[in-house]
């Protein structure tokens, strides 16, 4: 329990500094908010009282910690770019469609990954494991955007299976809308399960190599007994690691797939908001995007420790 207690306040300090950074980084890109909002033709009187009503006259850390009480209510500010739009509104009207494609996404890998780690261990340096290593190391030298164009290319305009750009709200029809995500997720799936296969396959031929896999062996318990109750436990504890990355990975490559097979979610909305520079919106958006990469990895290494309660001990002793 005081591991996960102090993995939790490393979680809430990172994710404070990362907050910190990038309210101060973003301060600092765009100089003057006021100027931006109110364009080039605004008056210096009308200038000083825009910067007044957006509190860019009060000191830059007060203005941090009134942003940041506001974030955590749910108020992330106005977006510049959407006609002065609630940036909450916006994130929520997409945020549901990010999120089924990246639990869609993380449902390909885990079935793809383990499916085939598992029934691929039986014997090493045949023609299975040679396969096997040849698409590891396509999938993982290939990125999810070529593999979505490629998708488009041989399943969208080659075999129609679908229609390129054709999206379906999950409000009108669940099952096309999740029909919608299903290639867009296998992209963002094949290059991932491809790094978390490398990992739990090379985990699995090391467990079973191990003494107590043949002391199990000598005491005439089978192979799937020690593979379902021993060697996939101990094998699992670094991918998990691996996976709490790839978590991460999901989230945040997504950007550039909803661009490709324009799908309305985060990463388009992260999109618009860079082209045209509404950086209240892409604060709140890469405060968003961070807090998923430290929160996923944070989550692994207390599964970690829940499967396996000999790490806290070994980093008591380090």
């Amino acid at each position: 329990m005081n591991y996960i207690l102090k993995r939790i306040i490393v979680c809430i300090i990172t994710l404070f500094l990362v907050s910190l950074f990038c309210f101060l980084i973003f301060n600092v890109i765009h100089g003057d908010a006021a100027l931006t909002l109110g364009g080039i033709w605004i008056t210096p009187e009308q200038l000083e009282q825009l910067r007044d009503e957006m509190g860019l006259n009060r000191n830059v850390f007060i203005r941090y910690f009134d942003w940041l009480i506001s974030f955590l209510g749910g108020n992330m500010g106005n977006s510049f770019g959407f006609r002065g739009e609630q940036i909450s509104v916006l994130i929520s009207q997409r945020l549901p469609v990010t999120i089924s494609l990246a639990i869609l996404s993380l449902i390909f890998i885990l079935v793809i990954s383990f499916t085939v780690s598992l029934l691929t261990i039986k014997k090493e340096a045949n023609i299975i494991d040679n396969i096997v290593n040849i698409f590891t190391a396509a999938g993982i030298s290939t990125p999810g955007f070529f593999l979505g164009l490629l998708f488009i290319f041989i399943f969208g305009f080659t075999l129609n299976i679908f229609v390129p750009g054709d999206f379906t709200n999950y409000n009108e029809n669940f099952f096309l809308f999740l029909g919608s995500l299903c290639f867009p997720a296998l992209a963002i799936a094949i290059p991932n399960s491809a790094i978390l296969i490398k990992f739990l396959r090379g985990s699995l031929f090391a467990e079973l190599k191990s003494d107590y896999v043949r002391t199990a062996k000598s005491k005439g318990a089978s192979n799937l007994y020690i593979l379902r109750y021993h060697v996939f436990k101990n094998a699992c504890l670094p991918a998990i690691t691996i996976f709490g990355m790839i978590i991460a990975e999901v989230f945040s490559g997504s950007i550039i797939i909803e661009q490709v097979f324009t799908i309305p979610g985060i990463g388009r909305l992260l999109i618009s908001a860079i082209s045209s520079r509404d950086y209240p919106l892409i604060q709140a958006l890469m405060v968003y995007i961070a807090f998923i990469v430290v929160i996923a990895n944070t989550l692994a290494d207390i599964t970690n420790m829940i499967i396996d309660p000999r790490i806290k001990n070994t980093r008591k002793v380090r």
